[in-house]
């Protein structure tokens, strides 16, 4: 370990920060506030020196009592920022899951024991900001911080920052806050994926038996030479999704399989990004499905309950720890493509289905 780390690892064990409690509040302790003059403040100290210095120097002495009150009033400020912060009470709450790309949100509560207005409050971690907020008497104030997110996994929130400026502006006095939340963030799903496998293709009987003349929409699948511009699915390409063709015939086991053993070799996180495209696109279908991944088996089912449960397993394949069984409610999703500028967008899976 190098020298300036070793240093920056002893100062931050010295840093105090508010635990969290049994009922996950970090409360704002009296020697976890920490205060230092901002940049107004030190102009404005250094004004009073000058002030102190020709008040002594020409003998002024209404120049030394306005020095002296003015001086008063900014210690009287700086005991107000520390009594700011005091008794606080912090909550932070995860939002829904999120696909990677888009922005985790977190709900963030303050309330105070004390029926005392506390002014100017503001949260923060990680450099992004929260709208500064009021607290007043008998009332909880609510914050939301949004965060960026890159990988599928969890997105924790970290530790807090809540600082004020609260009377004048020329002290800062802040304190830290431990937070337990963490939004799951599922992989961003693929452009187009692998086709769905029935499941008898799977490891559970012989092939099903598809009927080409039925009319029964099964699925969507990438464009081939040779295909009809009658079977291309317009609406997808409209959304930016590239050539898909639908594909018809009544499938007598309308269950399915996602396996992770069926897919084509390739890196884990585009393999992920398959699967993901394909619950969505099974869900959008209402079609019966299931999750093998290795060492993990979700069994079949179909609705917003097993959709969630399949992206959550994927989210927490290769973290370290098992897959959550029940990710928590979530956005009603749909199959949709990352947008130009980098996000996921998202539709409810009833208006999708019925579109």
């Amino acid at each position: 370990m190098r020298l300036g780390e070793r240093v920056l690892g002893f100062f931050a064990a010295l840093v105090r920060v508010c635990p969290l409690s049994v009922g996950g509040q970090a409360r704002v302790l009296r020697r976890a506030i920490y205060i230092l003059p901002t940049g107004a403040g030190l102009m404005f100290g250094g004004i009073l020196i000058l002030m102190l210095v020709g008040s002594l120097n020409y003998q002024n002495n209404l120049g030394l009592l306005i020095t002296f009150l003015t001086t008063a009033i900014v210690l009287v400020s700086m005991y107000h920022a520390w009594f700011n912060l005091l008794g606080l009470a912090v909550t932070a709450r995860a939002g829904p899951p999120v696909f990677a790309g888009e922005l985790a949100t977190f709900e963030i509560t303050i309330s105070a024991e004390t029926q005392r207005p506390r002014p100017d409050l503001c949260l923060s971690t990680a450099g992004h900001v929260a709208t500064p907020t009021d607290l007043m008497p008998g009332v909880m104030a609510s914050a939301r911080l949004a965060l960026p997110t890159q990988r599928c996994g969890t997105r924790p929130l970290g530790r807090l920052t809540l600082d004020t400026r609260y009377p004048l502006g020329l002290f800062r006095s802040w304190c830290y806050l431990e937070t337990a939340a963490e939004v799951l963030v599922y992989p961003r799903p693929a452009d187009q994926a692998p086709a769905l496998l029935p499941i008898a293709a799977g490891r559970e009987g012989p092939r099903g038996q598809q009927d080409p003349g039925a009319d029964d929409f099964v699925g969507l699948r990438g464009y081939r030479l040779g295909d009809s511009p009658r079977q291309l699915d317009w609406k997808a390409y409209g959304r930016g999704r590239g050539l898909l063709v639908k594909q018809f015939g009544r499938d007598r086991s309308d269950r399915l399989w996602l396996d992770w053993e069926h897919l084509p070799p390739a890196d884990v996180e585009i393999r992920l990004g398959w699967l993901c495209r394909q619950i969505l696109d099974a869900t959008q279908t209402d079609q019966c499905f299931g999750l093998r991944l290795p060492g993990r088996e979700i069994g079949l089912g179909r609705g917003e309950d097993q959709t969630h449960l399949c992206l959550g397993a994927l989210a927490r394949f290769g973290q370290g720890h098992p897959a959550v069984e029940d990710p928590g409610p979530g956005p009603r999703l749909a199959p949709a493509r990352p947008r130009r500028e980098g996000k996921i967008g998202w539709w409810p899976l009833r208006a999708a289905a019925k579109g």
